[in-house]
């Protein structure tokens, strides 16, 4: 995203508007501009804003006579009332931080809007995880912080000598140069996005060993990030999961589950 300093009267209404704070009053030409390593594409600021059409000129000498005559005088503060936010043309690698970032593009790889995966809460339809095995969300940036991939790779590589398995169907995975390391594309390790999820599963006797390394690698991490684990319940809807957890010294929560969605019920013979 850009500024158009010919149309900017730095009102600063855009400025609380970008979750990633990428957005400033420039001291030196006293106009907003966008901080392009920390903006990460996700048109918050241009859809989230109203855009009114008023001549800049006449803006800027009506904001400035009543400045001297001490009268503050602001646009309502959720409109940009010159229209200068201006998207640019977005080329590789930088293309990659909208499609993480921007819940209105889907991403190229799976389809899927928002953050590119139906992550493992759709087990019930989509049969990722079975029986025994436990299914790992990994969210690196939300809220407001953001990632870049930098920082996911580090806890790819680490992961990636356990004993799991990357789920393939999830945008991360797809810019992986080398799954068996865990080793993300060199051209985007310095883009950053607003959140990304990386997805795994693993046997359940191996999931204290896999949060073992998630804590370890985020304390390294210049981001914060989530965890989710996912297993099938039994008949009786327990699980071996819960008090797994339990003794690592976490708090299980009965998560958000997409039940019986979209699979039809095996047919009852009369």
């Amino acid at each position: 995203m850009q500024i158009d300093h010919g149309k900017c009267v730095a009102c600063s209404n855009c400025i609380p508007v970008c979750p990633m704070g990428a957005i400033y009053i420039d001291p030196a030409v006293n106009r907003a501009t966008v901080n392009l390593d920390e903006c990460v594409e996700c048109f918050t600021c241009y859809r989230g804003m109203s855009k009114e059409h008023l001549n800049p000129t006449l803006v800027r000498t009506i904001r400035g006579v009543l400045k001297y005559l001490r009268i503050r005088f602001d646009p309502e503060p959720d409109v940009c009332p010159t229209d200068a936010l201006t998207p640019q043309a977005l080329t590789w690698p930088r293309i990659v931080r909208q499609a993480f970032s921007d819940p209105l593009v889907p991403h190229e790889s799976t389809g899927i809007h928002g953050r590119g995966t139906e992550e493992v809460k759709t087990n019930d339809v989509t049969g990722r995880v079975n029986e025994g095995e436990a299914g790992f969300t990994i969210e690196f940036g939300r809220p407001g912080v953001g990632v870049r991939f930098r920082d996911i790779q580090k806890m790819t590589m680490a992961l990636a000598p356990l004993p799991i398995t990357f789920e393939k169907k999830n945008p991360v995975f797809s810019l992986m140069s080398d799954p068996a390391t865990g080793t993300i594309r060199e051209d985007i390790l310095n883009e950053k996005v607003l959140s990304a999820i990386v997805e795994l599963k693993t046997a359940l006797e191996h999931v204290p060993q896999v949060l073992q390394v998630v804590e370890e690698v985020a304390q390294d991490l210049e981001t914060i990030l989530s965890i989710g684990v996912a297993t099938r319940c039994d008949g009786q809807g327990d699980n071996a999961l819960e008090p797994m957890l339990k003794r690592e010294g976490h708090e299980f929560y009965r998560g958000k589950t997409n039940l019986g969605l979209g699979r039809r019920p095996a047919a009852v013979s009369a």
